[in-house]
């Protein structure tokens, strides 16, 4: 290491449950003894799921009335009763503002984890006859299946998956959530100019802000072929209308023409189906998509570690120097304390020897500091990278699994698209 001793980032945050700071310090130690234990997620012990939704009516912060939708969470243990009975679920309502909370909690708790992101909050990406309300059922059954997914998420991380709180979410309706941290705002690390960046987190931070480029161009385009697709499928209604129409009036040919409209109705109205089947593959890009923020999030608490390891290396540099200055009574280069020495005279030996013990035991007490931050640079690092080599796997299985299926289903949608052309054949083939 160089000699301000630094290999790690910058951003700053602050967390407080209550009155209490948030160490991240005690949570990264048990992440590394947690990711030892393989197999210890909660998801092995508990079962759980976001069976249903349920709009409600009530008043917000402001007294007024407000509409909002809460969603069933269930959980039961994983193992049957001892008589080989299923047990019974336990049952409690949150809302997603409540998920917002717990994630944030996440957040504050674990920076060196790439936290699950929850669902969107309103619809982006759609096509156009698709409703971006937030109270649309079609919507509102994709937020519930997204943030059942995200409950998921949690639960098999091998260390969010042990947190008391995360368990008392799922189990007991009396948390106080109000009690749970807030993030604040990140000092702008961008205009930061680091002397020693790991070159792994810049090489990571350009590539989420890639991937994020990519996935919403992706989507963009996905919604434009969507809108196409809807109008040629569309058409082929005006196909069926007009072999109905035309069949009333054709003895021989009617009926070929009236099965030739029917197969061309069947097929218009089969593409409401289509894309909203399209839709749980575009959230699941989505996910990816919000995932790319936390990946920056992690991004930015290491440029904080960085920032503050490079700020105590550089102040502990500047007490050294002027020990020596004092020591041997020269100064390097032009100071306010050089000028103020050659216009009132050198301070007296005593003067000097009570600013020496004082510098030194500055000088003591920043490289207790440094060795400190060295000491939480390291362990940063180790923990995060940890935690990042995960998420790459599972990023590469997930995606590779939608794009697949994805294509499968465009494929079979094309062969029904085949087959209805097929059959008007047979139809017209027979007159």
């Amino acid at each position: 290491m160089a000699d301000s001793g630094t290999d790690c980032g910058s951003t700053e945050e602050v967390a407080v449950i209550g009155n209490t700071d948030i160490s991240s310090t005690e949570a990264e130690n048990n992440l590394r003894n947690t990711m030892v234990e393989k197999g210890t997620s909660l998801l092995k012990k508990l079962e759980m799921n976001v069976s249903e939704a349920e709009k409600r009516t009530g008043k917000n912060s402001v007294n007024m009335q407000e509409t909002y939708t809460v969603y069933l969470i269930e959980t039961r243990p994983a193992d049957s009763g001892s008589d080989g009975s299923t047990p019974v679920p336990d049952m409690l309502w949150r809302r997603y503002s409540e998920f917002e909370l717990l994630r944030t909690y996440l957040l504050v708790t674990y920076p060196f984890i790439i936290i699950p992101p929850l669902p969107e909050k309103r619809a982006e990406f759609v096509w156009h006859k698709l409703s971006a309300d937030n109270l649309d059922p079609d919507f509102v059954e994709r937020r519930r299946v997204g943030l059942e997914n995200f409950l998921l998420r949690v639960a098999s991380h091998p260390l969010l998956s042990n947190d008391k709180i995360f368990f008392l979410f799922l189990t007991d309706v009396t948390l106080p959530l109000y009690t749970f941290p807030t993030l604040s705002i990140f000092h702008n690390t961008h205009t930061m100019i680091f002397k020693n960046p790991d070159k792994r987190f810049t090489a990571l931070k350009q590539y989420s802000d890639e991937l994020n480029t990519a996935i919403s161009q992706l989507l963009r385009i996905r919604a434009r072929v969507a809108d196409r697709l809807y109008g040629v499928y569309k058409v082929h209604g005006n196909y069926g209308r007009v072999f109905s129409e035309w069949s009333a009036i054709e003895k021989e040919m009617g009926d070929g023409l009236q099965s030739a409209g029917h197969h061309m109705d069947t097929y218009a109205a089969s593409i409401d189906d289509i894309l909203e089947e399209e839709e749980h593959y575009a959230d699941q890009l989505k996910e990816y998509l919000f995932y790319t923020e936390a990946v920056r999030s992690v991004c930015r608490k290491h440029e904080l570690i960085q920032y503050e390891l490079e700020m105590a290396a550089q102040d502990l540099t500047y007490k050294k120097q002027q020990r020596e200055e004092l020591a041997t009574g020269t100064v390097r280069v032009f100071s306010l304390k050089g000028m103020t020495s050659k216009l009132f005279g050198q301070e007296s030996q005593e003067q000097r020897e009570q600013k020496l013990m004082a510098l030194e035991q500055d000088i003591k007490e920043g490289e207790e500091l440094l060795k400190e931050k060295n000491q939480e640079c390291h362990e940063f690092v180790q923990s995060a990278w940890k935690d990042i080599e995960r998420f790459k796997e599972q990023k590469d299985r997930d995606l590779r699994e939608a794009l697949i299926s994805y294509a499968i289903m465009q494929i079979s949608m094309c062969k029904k698209g085949i087959q209805v052309w097929s059959n008007a054949k047979e139809c017209f083939s027979k007159m």
